[in-house]
Parts: C-alpha cells; structure tokens; sequence
C-alpha cells in the first residue's frame, strides 16, 4: 500500500531533479493519453491453443479535473479499440485523493463505463478506496459499496469472492474476482479494533468445480504470495507502479514477503500481472509511470496455413 509520507516523501525527493521535473509530475504526466502495455505471459497452467485477449483498466479515480467523465469516455473508446475478448476493472474508482474540483458521483462514472463491449463480457472487483469512500459500509462492516452498486446498476457484474465460468472456441476457463483485501480501516470512528479485509481467497477458489484454468482479479497484488499453483493468471492494479518510478525504482512501495509487487509481470507459483493504473491516489502526481491500460494475451493465436 502506498502511505502518505512515503509518496510526499518520493515527491520531495524530486526537488534534486529541478522545479521542471515536479511540474511535468503535477501537470503532464497524469494527464497523458494512457499509453497501450502489452504482456504476453505462458502461464503452464493455460492451455498454449487457447489464445484470449484480456483489456485491464486500473485505477479510474474518477474526479474533476484530473480523470473527467470525458476523459473516462476517452479510455472507453481507446480499450474497446483493442477488441479484447473480455475486459477486468481492477477497482478504485472513485477519487483517491482531495485535491479536486468536483468529486464525480458513481452513477455518471458507470454509466460511461458501460459503454465497454467484449464478447466475454465486464468484469469488475472493487478497490480500497471505494470501501474508504463509503462511510455507511465502513461503519457496518461489510458491503456492498456504493461502487459495487453503480456498476451492477450499470449491468457490469461485481465479484467479491466469487467466481463465474466461462468459454471461449469451446473450452471453459474461470474468472474470480477477490474481495478488497484493505476494505475495513481501524478505529473509534467505525468500531473497529483492527483493519481487516473483504477478501477470502480459499472460499473463492473453493467455488470452482472442474480443473479448467482460474484467472484471478485482485485489487492489490498483495495476495499473490499465497496463491497456490492451481491459478494460471493474477490481475491487479492498486500501486499505480508506485506513481513516482524513478529508474524502475518505485520509492514509495517496499518489497512485500521480499517480492517486489509493485509493477509489471511477475513469475511465481502463477504468472501475475500488475497494472500501473490511469489515475492517482493521495496527491495528483504522477512520474515515470504514465497511465496505462493493459492487455494481456495468453495462449497462441493460431498460425495461418496456405492451401
């Protein structure tokens, strides 16, 4: 988890680098077109003639001026462009931070997002901030968020530790989809003794019935260090790549469990793929990890043959 005084202390560091180099931070590089980050991992536990194109959007923080419901619009057109054969919203949708001009309610946000078309589908989890957002969860202690609501309303399915089966060319796969694994905060305002999270990965693998193939969605990466083997394919945002990355060092994001979950593909008992995201968490900058929405492909295409 990004913490404020390390990312303001990441940001300070830029002083060293010039006034130009904060400015670009503050005022360019959230603002940039996303770029297109292409991986193609061979998990062993994907069958190789099985091709399927996966878009992944991170990371919205919906807001003014930062990520308008234009811009949002924008990264629609851009991701159905791609022609992705089912399309992951990894969470943290709502705005991350204060400094906005207008906070974007989740049903104009949603609305937008359902304009996202894959022949597999829509398939989201939520992220920390959209459990944070709600004071009413936060309080009860359990969901689901006003997030959670507006995409269902919008007909993109939620999943909180749940699972759906699906197909393509014939041959069955399985999506889950984890509940936030930093959804509950501590403390005297909601009652809590400790944090906790939404999320339960043994009852969500425990949903699937057959060996096909598992694809998780995971808000945060963290939980990769304790997927077992049995899922080919862990999809997460959260780190924003740590949002200021300097040489491919993210000052702000210390190793987990020794792992640098922070950014990019990761080998380890599965493959894992974490998105840099397209918004921005605590304060707006972002430097030397421009917005990105992601596109996995697994499986071979099939090789074209001459008669």
């Amino acid at each position: 988890m990004i913490s404020r005084r390390h990312l303001i202390r990441s940001v300070g560091g830029l002083s060293a680098l010039g006034i130009s180099t904060a400015a670009y931070g503050v005022g360019v590089e959230p603002e940039l077109r996303p770029r297109i980050t292409r991986y193609h991992p061979m998990p062993r536990q994907w069958p190789a003639d099985l091709p399927l194109k996966i878009a992944v959007i991170a990371d919205i923080h919906a807001c003014d001026p930062w990520m308008s419901l234009e811009r949002i619009e924008a990264i629609v057109d851009q991701t159905n462009a791609l022609k992705p054969d089912l399309i992951a919203l990894l969470g943290d949708y709502v705005a991350g931070h204060h400094h906005v001009t207008r906070v974007i309610p989740a049903a104009e946000w949603a609305r937008v997002l359902a304009g996202l078309k894959a022949p597999l589908g829509v398939h989201a989890v939520m992220g920390n901030h959209d459990y944070w957002d709600d004071k009413v969860v936060q309080l009860a202690g359990h969901g689901p968020t006003v997030a959670h609501r507006a995409l269902e309303t919008a007909g993109i399915p939620v999943y909180e530790n749940d699972v759906v089966r699906l197909s393509k060319d014939g041959r069955s796969f399985w999506l889950a989809g984890l509940g936030d694994q930093l959804a509950y905060v501590a403390g005297r305002r909601y009652g809590h003794a400790r944090s906790f999270g939404a999320d339960d990965l043994d009852a969500t693998l425990a949903k699937t019935t057959d060996d096909a193939p598992i694809i998780l969605l995971a808000h945060e990466p963290y939980i990769a260090t304790r997927v077992p083997a049995r899922v080919a394919l862990q999809l997460s945002g959260h780190t924003h790549g740590g949002q200021v990355r300097l040489l491919g060092w993210s000052p702000a994001l210390p190793r987990q469990h020794g792992v640098p979950l922070v950014y990019g593909h990761l080998r380890l008992k599965c493959d894992v793929v974490i998105s840099g995201g397209l918004g921005c968490s605590i304060i707006p900058v972002r430097v030397g990890v421009p917005p990105e929405i992601v596109e996995v492909t697994l499986g071979r295409p099939p090789v074209a043959t001459v008669s």
